[in-house]
């Protein structure tokens, strides 16, 4: 059994092997590509990813195996979702790769998840509450600390690739062109949206794919 478990969008082909190469992990793999480097020491352990459930402990009296089943359950009815395309992008002082153009059906593919999953998730620790209420939050964030575990869900959900921890100068542009350089050929245009991955964080802190599973709902008439 892993430590906590979330549900990501990874991804695959020459477009996931830079990504992996990139931070130094290759979740799929469960396997180390390269020595850490600094400025991508943070998002290093959770592999190359998006979030849609963000990592929990499982819910007393749930099982991994439950979770998988019901993770089945949920790439078995959804649909892929079509988008422009992945953009290079600043959310603060990181560096991500976010959605070009409307997000829209990804935000409610989102929140399907969150809610469909939350029965498995363990309530959060005093201690994990006050970690996850550090920084500016918003009051509708908040809110869904309290409610979901986790800020940044349903409305104030964003799709992200994170790609560097905080960069700091005088170094920050030469990252930004590395980064500009190394994905900038391999971004889809579109990209779509047709995988879930199931994941757990290991002892060591570090996140491992369990299972990735084509979306093959059928399309409403």
């Amino acid at each position: 059994m892993f430590e906590r478990y979330a549900i990501y969008v990874t991804f695959d082909g020459a477009f996931g092997a830079a990504g992996a190469a990139w931070l130094g992990w290759d979740i799929a793999r469960a396997t180390v590509t390269r020595e850490a480097r600094e400025e991508t020491k943070r998002p290093r352990k959770y592999g190359f990813h998006a979030t849609l459930k963000a990592p929990f402990h499982l819910a007393q009296g749930r099982t991994e195996d439950e979770l998988r089943e019901a993770f089945k359950r949920l790439c078995g009815s959804l649909t892929p979702i079509a988008h422009e395309g992945l953009q290079i992008q600043p959310i603060g002082r990181f560096l991500a790769l976010t959605i070009d153009g409307d997000d829209t059906a990804l935000k409610i593919l989102a929140s399907r998840v969150v809610c469909e999953f939350d029965a498995f998730r363990a309530p959060l620790s005093e201690a994990e509450i006050e970690k996850r209420l550090k920084g500016r939050l918003s009051a509708e964030q908040i809110s869904n600390v309290h409610r979901w575990g986790y800020p940044h869900v349903m409305e104030q959900f964003r799709f992200h690739v994170t790609l560097t921890g905080p960069l700091k100068e005088p170094h920050a542009q030469q990252i930004r062109d590395e980064v500009t350089r190394t994905f900038t050929p391999l971004i889809p245009h579109p990209f779509h949206l047709a995988h879930l991955t199931l994941v757990g964080q290991r002892a060591d802190g570090f996140f491992e794919q369990i299972t990735r599973l084509a979306l093959t709902g059928s399309k409403p008439a």
